[in-house]
């Protein structure tokens, strides 16, 4: 398959139009009119992600975090970035990433969580300004509601939390019944969640007088980043699948590790 034509499937959800001003989705590296044979899927470009597309002759990977945030202006390998780039190139890999643009999609990021964690009628949190149809996070209702404890259970559950993974505050109301939802970095959002009734708010990377800010107003419960968005590969997949072999990479996984002394190895 030709890249443009995977990029068009890919645009015709999240188009570039819905990136935030400050982000660089879309192609990262590679020819528009190159042949695609098979995708590699991931969340973030490594050094580790791009041998393993070269090692099972993949020319095409596709990430949720772009690669590139800013203009590279020098390739001598002396960053990982630099070096993800010129190993890229040297083995005609192609490198397309959807951040905020898979974000902004009601059924992107935060909707894929959303429907995970059987929120019923949810609709988009915070609308952008110039995309109707469009913007961060989303809100809506669980099948029935549930104690704190039910709710972290299953959220825990759903997610796959680790131990110290989830980190929550407590909001105001003994029962979840309304659910805002931020997947990656949304801790901005929190005020739009409680003007608009949400029991909960879920997302990641708070800072501490965030949650301060939050506690006995709303519930907020404060996933690791790459938990809230490593599942974004299963977008790409139900996307694609049809049209191109994809693989979710192997060597793709949070930098975060978790210490406990009661059950550390180390």
């Amino acid at each position: 398959m030709i890249l443009q034509d995977i990029i068009h499937i890919i645009e015709s959800v999240a188009p570039l139009s819905y990136q935030e001003d400050w982000d660089n989705s879309g192609l990262q590296v590679g020819n528009r009119n190159a042949e695609i044979h098979e995708a590699l899927l991931t969340v973030d470009v490594t050094e580790s992600v791009v041998n393993e597309a070269i090692s099972l002759g993949c020319d095409l990977i596709i990430s949720h975090h772009p690669l590139l945030f800013r203009g590279l202006k020098h390739l001598t390998g002396a960053t990982p970035q630099e070096r993800c780039v010129e190993k890229a190139i040297h083995h005609n890999i192609a490198i397309y990433s959807a951040h905020t643009s898979m974000d902004s999609y009601l059924h992107g990021v935060s909707g894929r969580m959303a429907q995970m964690l059987g929120v019923k009628d949810y609709r988009i949190l915070v609308p952008s300004n110039t995309q109707s149809e469009a913007g961060l996070g989303v809100i809506g209702a669980l099948q029935q509601p549930m104690s704190h404890t039910d709710f972290l259970a299953h959220v825990a559950a759903v997610f796959a939390v680790e131990g110290a993974a989830l980190r929550w505050v407590e909001g105001a109301h003994s029962e979840i019944t309304t659910v805002a939802i931020c997947g990656g970095a949304g801790a901005e959002f929190v005020e739009q969640a409680i003007a608009q009734g949400a029991d909960a708010f879920i997302s990641a990377d708070f800072k501490y007088h965030e949650l301060q800010s939050a506690f006995q107003r709303i519930t907020v419960v404060d996933l690791d980043h790459w938990v809230s968005e490593h599942f974004t590969r299963d977008i790409f997949v139900q996307l694609l699948s049809t049209h191109v072999p994809t693989r979710i990479a192997q060597a793709d996984e949070s930098p975060i590790r978790y210490y406990s002394p009661l059950t550390s190895n180390l």
